[in-house]
């Protein structure tokens, strides 16, 4: 079963709502204007509060 398909089997959709988790968020972080790097909990993510699409976690 692939990933999508599991979460579409407990209700969530797939458009924004997965999160990318990467190893190195440089790359990342460049794939918009409006991405932000921020350290919450000891953990790294790119935001961007106009394109979620582009959200991400490090780890």
């Amino acid at each position: 079963m692939t990933r999508g398909a599991f979460l579409l089997l407990w209700g969530a959709t797939t458009d924004d709502k997965t999160m990318k988790v990467r190893n190195s968020l440089k790359s990342l972080r460049s794939r918009h204007r409006d991405n932000r790097l921020v350290r919450r909990k000891g953990r790294l993510y790119v935001i961007n509060k106009t394109q979620r699409k582009f959200k991400a976690r490090q780890g």
